[in-house]
């Protein structure tokens, strides 16, 4: 098969969809990678490392595009990425379909099948491919959030952990999956006073199993959340709904009992948000106010940490680039449920039902198609 790794285009996205080793072995196994010059360069992969690694590097993304039968990146395409996508042709990549209609359309009119790294699925139920690049935000998160909350970055001027004498921020996060365990950790480890909120009451016992007195956890529900943001200095959104749009679990309203210059840093933005006031943001513009309460939404937050999050990644990626890659697709993902899983559009037709009801779609199951 020919892969295409083109280079990111999205606003300050720094990431590349394969390291030199996943393009190693995907030689190994007999693929040809098509390595578009300078992809790697943000993350401090240069094209030489590439060529060690048996890719040919062409000139543009076009030639890209124009070749590859599997297309590997990091996010979602932009702009002129549309164009570039052809019919019958793989994307395997973050796509996020479900708050964005207008990529959905052009990935049915192209009839492009999608296969999405954030619903491809395990034997526990988790999403492996979602899971690294959760890690990382979920400890950004607190990186942000403590950034923000000093008063020359608009914010309230409070320090994380406090001092002796002093009480330190209170934190709320709303959400105690992959990306909130992880707020947690970097949280309760600057020594702010942290509160966690999940509907799921076995995830709030193994989290007070893990980290005990250093925080208090609530059931969410409407009233919980109301009473956990209020006077709150740093609320982080770290909702996940596989494949559909957030709930939006923070009202305007609620931001009334937050502190002026208190920071909200919503993770869920790749999703829709699961905060009223969000509205997805880029790592050249982050920022924005709603009622004196900073919001930081940047939709591709990892991109920041490229060289990290490219390394933990592809260690997740590449076992699935490599089922797509060896195997015709209908045999790939047959042999494999949870690769079929990640089938989000296929000759033209949707096939991930969250996607489809978040717009108000109709759907059709892969396995209706195959």
């Amino acid at each position: 098969m020919i892969i295409g790794l083109p280079k990111e285009i999205k606003d300050n996205e720094f990431r590349v969809g394969l390291t030199p080793a996943g393009v190693q072995t995907l030689h190994d196994h007999g693929h040809r990678v098509l390595v578009e010059s300078g992809a790697g360069e943000g993350s401090g992969i240069s094209n030489e490392e590439y060529r060690q690694a048996s890719g040919t590097i062409v000139t543009t993304a076009d030639e890209v595009w124009a070749q590859a039968e599997m297309v590997v990146k990091v996010k979602e395409p932009v702009g002129p990425e549309y164009e570039r996508m052809r019919e019958g042709q793989i994307l395997f990549t973050y796509l996020h379909l479900a708050p964005d209609p207008q990529l959905t359309g052009a990935m049915l009119e192209r009839e492009v099948t999608g296969v999405a790294y954030e619903t491809i699925t395990s034997e526990s139920g988790h999403l492996p491919l979602l899971t690294p690049m959760s890690e990382v935000a979920g400890r950004m998160a607190v990186q942000v959030g403590a950034h923000y909350l000093t008063k020359p970055e608009g914010g309230r001027g409070v320090l994380m952990g406090g001092v002796p004498g002093v009480l330190p921020a209170k934190v709320a996060i709303v959400g105690g999956g992959v990306v909130g365990i992880n707020s947690i950790k970097m949280a309760v480890g600057l020594g702010a006073h942290v509160v966690a909120l999940d509907r799921n009451l076995e995830r709030l016992r193994y989290l007070d199993d893990i980290f005990g007195a250093k925080i208090r956890t609530l059931i969410s529900n409407p009233y919980t959340v109301k009473e956990a943001i209020a006077n709150a200095d740093l609320v982080i959104g770290a909702v996940l709904v596989p494949g559909a749009s957030a709930p939006r679990l923070v009202t305007r309203d609620m931001l009334k009992t937050m502190h002026r210059g208190a920071v909200i840093v919503d993770v869920a933005v790749d999703q829709g948000g699961c905060i009223e006031t969000t509205r997805p943001t880029t790592h050249s513009n982050p920022t924005f106010y709603v009622d004196e309460v900073l919001h930081y939404c940047v939709a591709n937050m990892p991109g920041a940490v490229p060289r990290t999050s490219t390394f933990a990644l592809t260690n997740a990626t590449l076992p699935f680039a490599l089922k797509l890659a060896n195997r015709p697709f209908r045999e790939a993902i047959t042999a494999d449920h949870h690769l079929k899983n990640g089938v989000n559009t296929y000759r033209g037709k949707l096939t991930y039902q969250a996607v489809a009801e978040s717009q108000g779609l109709s759907w059709s199951s892969i396995d209706e198609l195959i």
